[in-house]
């Protein structure tokens, strides 16, 4: 089943213990986005610390993520690091960076996901250059993606760690 408007931002407000994402794309080209990347690419920073809607849930929510990538970061990973990981990490979103430019990535082929209480899956497909085709609700068993999770968080550290480094 695909998930698109509200079917999809529900699974934001009903899950009840954890919001959980893998990303391995180096770049999103997300409509909403759009303005303010442009802005970045020419110069434009986001000082924040801010708030909406993301930072409000992160704040009393139990939300994770693991993004794996490889340098050189791509404009838009600095652009994602800079506009969203500085504001979220602090706010309580446990944003972890799997960096897998000088050792062998363990989840190779394994696609971007959302999980919501370890028992929902939505599989996020992509174009390769990252534009979004779709959304889909798996619907069988969990339990990979469980230990995609478990190797994701092992292999990564802190993204207020990694930037420090």
């Amino acid at each position: 089943m695909l998930l698109d408007g509200d079917d999809w931002a529900s699974r934001f407000r009903t899950f009840q213990t954890e919001a959980w994402r893998l990303e391995t794309l180096p770049q999103y080209l997300v409509p909403q986005e759009a303005d303010e990347f442009a802005a970045f690419k020419a110069g434009a920073r986001f000082p924040g610390p801010y708030e909406d809607s993301w930072t409000e849930m992160v704040r009393v929510r139990t939300v994770g993520r693991v993004h794996v990538l490889r340098r050189p970061l791509s404009d838009y990973l600095r652009f994602e690091f800079e506009r969203y990981y500085q504001h979220q990490a602090p706010a309580g979103e446990d944003i972890r960076i799997l960096d897998v430019t000088d050792r062998p990535n363990p989840l190779p082929d394994v696609q971007d996901f959302w999980m919501f209480d370890r028992s929902a899956v939505v599989l996020m497909h992509y174009q390769p250059d990252g534009k979004q085709i779709s959304r889909e609700l798996y619907e069988g068993d969990p339990a990979p993606f469980i230990e995609y999770q478990r190797t994701a968080v092992e292999a990564s550290v802190p993204f207020l760690e990694y930037i420090t480094k």
